[in-house]
């Protein structure tokens, strides 16, 4: 493999410039500007409102940050600190919990998306178009309904959820080899499949209060989203985006195209899978958390892709970004847009990830090839 990646830094000697790099850093300072400002929205409105400054002393408490005691409670599930004040409560316990989740939902949605991208070399395919948010979502959707006792395992039920379904789709789309087209129509075939019988498990529900929570799930929600989300989702969220960043000379070699990867001595399926693998597990700690949340994973790293090029190191550092500010925003307006009324996030990507789509149908001629 070594000689692979040698052969691979000749090809792509001077391709990654400044320019690209610039444009990187554009993308990390807007993400985090508009984060910083859906944050402070997100903390101070509310049916308990706060003002801007009463909001930012609360985050930024000298008493709380450098409390032991919460951090305890907030990252290791001990008991509430009984000192915190109400506003603190509120804050800490209710909002930003739920920035935290949707930062780690919003990183790994986007980041799982470019690498099912790179692998099939199609810019139409996602966790959700291919199926894996469906598998995923089938799965978490059993525990929460039929053995709420395994809710603790849900990231791992969910992955291996997930990589069920890319098998199914890898396998109806095998034709002595793949295409864009044909992944993505087997992934619709799967999803359906997965989605149908998501739909008919309400029918078993006879609990009024778990048929809602689970229709919200479905709908892709940060409303229940707490502490326990954060640490379900994070040490999952943290191996997916160390493992991401460990192949990205892999990725260059994919995105080269199998026989140009074959030429160079890699052995492109064992490693498409490996990489498979890490996608399902991203996917696998957002929808665990937060349900199914549509084309973040599609429209992300096509939005990062424009801006940086293919080097998949720079693709995956934008999406870390972008992701993350994406949902978050998404989700300050569907807990605002219509209050006291809150939407589901996944509501809002919906509308705005439908047309983007449609965008990109009427824009490109060659629509489906990376």
């Amino acid at each position: 493999m070594a000689k692979v990646f040698d052969r691979l830094t000749n090809l792509r000697a001077g391709t990654t410039d400044r320019y690209e790099v610039s444009k990187l850093a554009l993308i990390i300072a807007g993400s985090l500007a508009v984060l910083l400002g859906s944050t402070i929205l997100q903390v101070s409105f509310g049916a308990y409102p706060f003002t801007l400054v009463e909001a930012w002393q609360t985050v930024f408490d000298p008493a709380v940050l450098s409390s032991l005691e919460v951090w305890r409670w907030a990252f290791l599930g001990a008991a509430v600190p009984e000192w915190l004040t109400r506003q603190q409560l509120i804050v800490w316990n209710l909002r930003l919990p739920r920035i935290l989740v949707g930062v780690l939902v919003g990183a790994n949605l986007a980041v799982s998306g470019a690498l099912f991208q790179i692998i099939t070399r199609n810019e139409l395919a996602s966790p959700y178009i291919l199926g894996v948010s469906d598998g995923a979502g089938l799965v978490v959707l059993l525990t929460l309904t039929l053995l709420s006792g395994l809710v603790p395992f849900l990231p791992i039920l969910a992955a291996a959820g997930g990589g069920l379904a890319f098998l199914l789709v890898y396998a109806i789309a095998w034709k002595n080899g793949t295409s864009p087209v044909r992944l993505v129509l087997a992934g619709v075939v799967v999803g359906t499949v997965f989605g149908s019988v998501q739909r008919a498990l309400f029918f078993f529900i006879d609990d009024l209060g778990v048929a809602m929570s689970a229709q919200a799930w479905l709908s892709g929600t940060l409303m229940n989203a707490g502490w326990a989300e954060v640490r379900i989702a994070l040490p999952f969220t943290v191996l997916a985006m160390a493992l991401a960043f460990a192949v990205t000379q892999e990725l260059d070699v994919l995105a080269l195209g199998e026989d140009r990867a074959d030429s160079l001595g890699m052995p492109v399926e064992k490693v498409r899978f490996a990489i498979a693998g890490i996608g399902v597990l991203s996917t696998a700690a957002a929808i665990a958390v937060a349900g199914l949340i549509g084309f973040v994973g599609l429209i992300v790293p096509h939005m990062v892709r424009n801006l940086v090029g293919s080097d998949s190191k720079l693709l995956l550092a934008g999406c870390l970004f972008l992701g993350p500010a994406l949902l978050v925003s998404a989700d300050v307006g569907a807990r605002l847009a219509l209050s006291p009324v809150q939407l589901p996030v996944g509501v809002i990507t919906g509308i705005v990830g439908g047309p983007y789509f449609l965008y990109l149908m009427r824009k490109k001629t060659d629509l489906g090839e990376v």
